[in-house]
């Protein structure tokens, strides 16, 4: 769907390169820029764990992509990144405030040479502000928009969520803003500057607890007391152990839970109470569960219509028909020949998800080709290469 459009990605950590592996996904052509000795994800990885030398991280956001390995530093490598971004559509980059006007290629620089360009920005607190210079990470933007706070039981400390939900939120914000302004661009022949941040992504994810908050909503407690999976949720809207699990319950009338859970107690309680009396209907839950094994609550709810759920972990998803069904698992070999899985594009387009073109590729993989590309001989690519302007791996040996 985006063949034909070329995007220049200078991305090194998780939000930015997610967003430039949706737009690979989708068919553009991503250039992926990375210093000489490589870009942070590729070097570092979430639980140290690396796979024939590429890191899960490299995994999770390098697919679909061309490597290009260059020494923006250099002169010789400000001019090749020049001629990238002068055939461009689109420029990502998500450095902190002012790094890339350093380089000679902000956005006010390259529009005045390409004003076609779409340029996207993503950073931890937005290109201005007090704080504009403060190292954005999510674990730090989940503290400072308020999601931990509100996250996790009332009888226990703010907790934030375990994978890097802002980060990825705000991956999939900036990809639509890429989308949309290319639309414009193909109707207007103006090209746009798209900015997010992970702090309005992470403020963004809680819109609806939030906007009750702001518009006269309150509790007595941040978070949901006995299990209540929200400040502002319903009784007994949360996850509750069972004798040999845990189980998920939503939106569950008290009458339909009273005959569902043999809790005649419920049986006094409205659909109102379900907000009202939040507290104790969950209270009064949390304490029946334990009674029973998860497999022995499964029938006993849905024969009363109860929305529920039983908690897996990823050693079980695997096995689960649903996402077998939509290939959200895609086994292949990484470029060492190394068994990999990788998570499938998170949309269907005409009833199939995007093809995987190619596994995220060793570092450099593509310079040569990249630059033949932009009109380097083959004498010109040899002396960038002896000038460590860029980098490539070695050729394959002739014998």
């Amino acid at each position: 769907m985006l063949s034909g459009f070329k995007v220049i990605s200078f991305n090194h950590f998780h939000a930015g390169p997610m967003a430039a592996q949706l737009l690979a996904d989708m068919g553009a052509d991503v250039i992926a820029v990375e210093p000489l000795d490589g870009a942070f994800h590729r070097n570092w990885a979430v639980a140290n764990h690396f796979v024939a030398g590429q890191s899960v991280n490299l995994l999770t956001t390098g697919r679909n992509k061309r490597s290009l390995a260059l020494d923006m530093k250099s002169e010789a490598g400000k001019a090749v990144a020049r001629k990238l971004v002068e055939g461009a559509d689109v420029v990502m980059e998500n450095f902190r405030p002012g790094a890339m006007a350093r380089l000679g290629l902000g956005y006010e620089q390259v529009k005045a040479f390409n004003p076609r360009i779409v340029y996207a920005s993503v950073s931890g607190y937005g290109a201005s502000g007090p704080d504009r210079d403060l190292p954005g990470q999510d674990l730090l933007l989940q503290a400072r928009s308020g999601f931990a706070a509100r996250t996790g039981r009332a009888d226990g400390p703010p907790t934030p969520a375990g994978p890097v939900i802002v980060d990825q939120h705000a991956a999939s914000l900036l990809a639509m803003g890429i989308l949309a302004a290319l639309l414009s661009r193909e109707r207007t022949g103006q090209g746009r500057l798209v900015e997010g941040s992970l702090l309005q992504s992470a403020i963004d994810l809680q819109a609806e607890s939030m906007t009750a908050w702001m518009n006269g909503a309150r509790s007595a407690t941040s978070r949901g007391a006995h299990g209540l999976a929200s400040w502002c949720g319903s009784g007994p809207s949360g996850i509750h152990a069972t004798a040999d699990g845990h189980l998920a319950i939503s939106m569950a009338a008290p009458a339909d839970l009273a005959v569902a859970l043999d809790l005649p107690e419920l049986a006094g309680f409205d659909t109102a109470d379900s907000f009202s009396n939040s507290a104790e209907i969950t209270r009064i839950v949390a304490q029946r569960m334990p009674a029973r094994t998860t497999a022995e609550w499964l029938p006993l709810l849905a024969a009363r219509g109860i929305w529920h759920m039983p908690v897996k972990d990823y050693d079980e998803l695997r096995d689960d028909a649903q996402l077998a069904h939509l290939g959200v698992f895609i086994d292949a070999e990484s470029v060492e020949g190394a068994p990999i899985t990788m998570l499938n594009h998170p949309l269907r387009y005409d009833g199939a998800a995007p093809p995987v073109r190619f596994a995220p590729q060793k570092l450099g993989m593509q310079t040569r080709e990249v630059l033949g590309e932009l009109g380097y001989g083959a004498d010109e690519i040899d002396a960038l290469l002896a000038a460590k302007a860029v980098g490539a791996p070695p050729a394959p040996s002739s014998n």
